[in-house]
């Protein structure tokens, strides 16, 4: 079964190649038939339909927007990072949108085209020779595309709305489609008005999105979401093994301790692999949970860090300091605080916006925890509304000694 199939492959490809050649000599035995006809029957052949319009303008529809590839089946075709997809009729002779006039406000039909229409990258091609390319759904399938089929232009201008293929595009001659985009019948008769076109793209199954990555990634997402980490590859499986499997537990070991997620992906993942892997994970949305870590029972001195462990500022006296307004000499012992934090996770107590959650709010006469909640409190009610805080400036002397001075806390 698989040497005859990969038999129909070669012949498909076979096919593929050979057709441009045929094309061309077919091309070339009609002119040299028609030239035998003689000058003047050969002068009277129609020339192809001027694309003209009321006036002598040279009206054409546009797709102003590029489309989100791959596409999937039953996924909805959307513009680049999912913006709406938008077409124009203009005039080609000024480059202007047309804005006034029946053309303006005519109805359009959304179909699909073979990939291989108009390679040759014509301008001008006739109605017949474009509705020729069209391309219907399968014996026995459902319509090819649905949706909203149809999109009325206002002042010149369109938005297309919900669009969804429901058959890939490995079927056909050129295993890609096209979107195009034709007046619709009763609109602007007697007009010429020529059709638009998109780029040739391929339509993919819908279980290849299960594969899919994700831009941006979210924490909660499988790890083999990032780029380079293929699912149930050498280098998922390595996460795996290792206790990674979201996106948030790779962010947390990149901060934490990134050389150490470099030797568990090992030599077989390249510096450029490994920098465009960190780069997309780094672009992930971070939530708003908190964690604080105290040095002591008195909880005076802490370090504040988000939810993958980067230090976001010090406590210290009742007064928070975010850490780009550190100073170098807070810097220096902060550091050691965050390294201690590190080494001692098990002590740092989680903030959920409301109290602390950890070993300490469980302790007697400390549930409420009233002195660490309030530059928490400071600091969350900043976090969410991106907006800095102004503080007074902190004394490195209770920083120092509690970043000097032996652990206490539990």
């Amino acid at each position: 079964v698989i040497v005859e199939a990969l038999k129909v492959d070669s012949l498909q490809k076979l096919c593929s190649s050979l057709e441009p050649i045929l094309r061309r000599v077919v091309s070339e035995e009609v002119e040299r038939a028609l030239a035998k006809l003689g000058p003047a029957r050969l002068g009277n052949r129609s020339s192809p339909k001027r694309i003209e319009g009321p006036d002598g303008r040279n009206l054409q529809l546009h797709f102003k927007s590029r489309l989100s590839l791959p596409l999937f089946t039953g996924a909805k075709v959307e513009g680049e990072q999912g913006a709406a997809i938008h077409v124009v009729l203009l005039d080609a002779n000024t480059g202007q949108v047309v804005t006034s006039g029946l053309e303006a406000s005519a109805k359009l039909d959304i179909t699909v085209l073979e990939g291989d229409f108009n390679n040759e990258n014509e301008e001008d091609w006739t109605q017949e020779d474009f509705e020729g390319h069209e391309v219907k759904e399968r014996e026995g399938k459902r319509p090819l595309l649905t949706g909203d089929l149809q999109v009325t232009l206002k002042e010149g201008v369109g938005t297309l709305g919900d669009l969804i293929f429901t058959d890939n595009s490995s079927w056909i001659r050129s295993r890609k489609f096209r979107l195009g985009l034709k007046v619709a019948s009763g609109y602007c008769e007697g007009i010429r008005i020529r059709e638009a076109k998109t780029e040739a793209f391929t339509v993919k199954d819908h279980r290849g999105e299960l594969y899919k990555k994700h831009y941006p990634p979210a924490l909660n997402d499988d790890v083999w979401r990032l780029d380079k980490i293929g699912k149930d590859g050498a280098f998922h499986k390595k996460l795996n093994k290792a206790g990674i499997f979201t996106v948030e537990d790779f962010l947390r070991l990149v901060v934490r301790d990134s050389q150490k997620l470099r030797n568990i992906l090992g030599s077989g993942m390249s510096n450029k692999m490994w920098e465009s892997t960190v780069e997309h994970a780094k672009t992930c949305v971070l939530g708003g949970k908190l964690y604080v870590y105290y040095t002591d029972e008195t909880q005076s001195v802490g370090v504040i860090f988000n939810n993958v462990y980067e230090l976001r500022g010090l406590i210290a006296n009742q007064q928070y300091v975010p850490a780009e307004s550190l100073s170098d000499s807070q810097k220096v012992s902060v550091d050691a605080l965050v390294k201690k934090a590190y080494d001692n996770w098990s002590s740092v107590v989680e903030y959920d916006g409301k109290a602390l959650i950890g070993p300490r709010s469980n302790r007697k006469g400390s549930s409420s925890c009233p002195e660490a909640s309030a530059p928490a409190m400071q600091y969350a009610n900043a976090y969410n509304q991106q907006v800095p805080l102004t503080c007074e400036p902190v004394g490195m002397q209770a920083v120092q000694s509690s970043a000097n001075s032996g652990l206490t806390g539990g």
